[in-house]
């Protein structure tokens, strides 16, 4: 096929000159997706699955993410808004879609193999869906690298088990990572870092069951501006350090506060999930009897010894995260 075509040449030659060769590409790759699907799958053996340990930071009030003492004064707990109805860590019993739209998320990073949770968000392209979560459970922010192995298990609370065969909705993998420039370019887990730490996996239909996950399990819709303190927020995750052992999906719920050793940058929440929690949902305006609100936030760190999970404040930055995951077919740093 010659590289110019003249302009003698009608629409209808140039129809059969050019719909074979891009049909064939769709078909190659329709393919190169599922072989990727299988090969990741395969890599999730139980074993490695259940060796999998979480990515999770604790900071200490001078910003160095380190384990460190207790703050002096680890601030305001639950805020104006304490009282009867918060929720510092239970076991989510209500069902709805947060049960089957959110889950656990497995990657390895740097040789290591890695849990994290996510949840569907909504999107605006046929054949595609996006999981939601935490930056650094997408890309090494100090090794300048996306996450490679990226899998995502929803309603893991149903079947918890190291094996994707017993799963209620199957294991879904990622096909394209998307995260801003932000968090890839923060060099270390640091307040720059905290501010841009959310990302999205693109994942293509016909992975599982040849169905599309969103249509599957559901999804949320997400907004891309900060809520005011002592806004009544739900936050979601599979904790699995400490008194929790990655199994259940757990929550907390209550007022939100500004992270003040953040200079007030990122969110704060009353709540004692742990590791294995991060990437995991945070909502407003949420509905316990159809388990469903819109994507506000992302678990992200806490300090150690304080009873406090903190996440970043979505933005416009976010949202152009967002529209181009969109539309994502490879990994993506968003404003680089």
């Amino acid at each position: 096929m010659p590289r110019r075509v003249t302009a003698v040449l009608s629409a209808a030659i140039l129809l059969v000159a050019f719909a074979v060769p891009v049909q064939a590409a769709d078909r190659a790759g329709a393919g190169h997706a599922r072989a990727e699907h299988e090969r990741i799958l395969a890599y999730w053996t139980p074993e490695r699955m259940a060796s999998a340990i979480p990515r999770d930071f604790v900071r200490s009030p001078g910003g160095d993410f380190q384990p460190r003492p207790k703050p002096d004064n680890p601030g305001g707990g639950g805020g104006g808004g304490g009282g009867g109805g918060n929720v510092t860590g239970a076991s989510w019993n209500g069902g709805g879609a947060v049960k089957t739209a959110s889950g656990k998320v497995f990657f390895t990073m740097a040789g290591t193999r890695y849990v994290c949770s996510g949840a569907v968000v909504n999107d605006g392209r046929a054949g595609y869906s996006l999981v939601l979560t935490a930056g650094h459970c997408t890309y090494d922010e100090t090794g300048e690298a996306f996450a490679t192995n990226w899998m995502f298990y929803p309603d893991y609370d149903s079947s918890p088990t190291s094996n994707c065969t017993n799963t209620r909705f199957g294991c879904w993998t990622a096909s394209a990572l998307v995260v801003h420039d932000g968090y890839a370019s923060a060099g270390g887990f640091n307040t720059q870092a905290t501010l841009h730490d959310w990302g999205f996996a693109v994942v293509r239909a016909g992975g599982h069951a040849n169905t599309q996950l969103d249509t599957t399990v559901g999804s949320f819709p997400i907004q891309f501006s900060a809520v005011a303190d002592n806004t009544s927020v739900h936050a979601f995750g599979y904790p699995a350090a400490q008194k929790y052992k990655g199994n259940d999906l757990v929550y907390c719920a209550g007022p939100t506060l500004s992270d003040p050793y953040n200079d007030e940058l990122t969110y704060r929440l009353t709540c004692d999930m742990t590791g294995g929690s991060s990437g995991g949902p945070w909502f407003s305006s949420f509905t316990e009897s159809t388990g469903s609100g819109t994507l506000r936030s992302v678990n992200s760190y806490g300090y150690n010894g304080v009873k406090a999970m903190h996440g970043p404040k979505f933005n416009g930055l976010t949202q152009q995260t967002y529209s181009v995951a969109n539309g994502a077919t490879s990994n993506d740093v968003v404003g680089d």
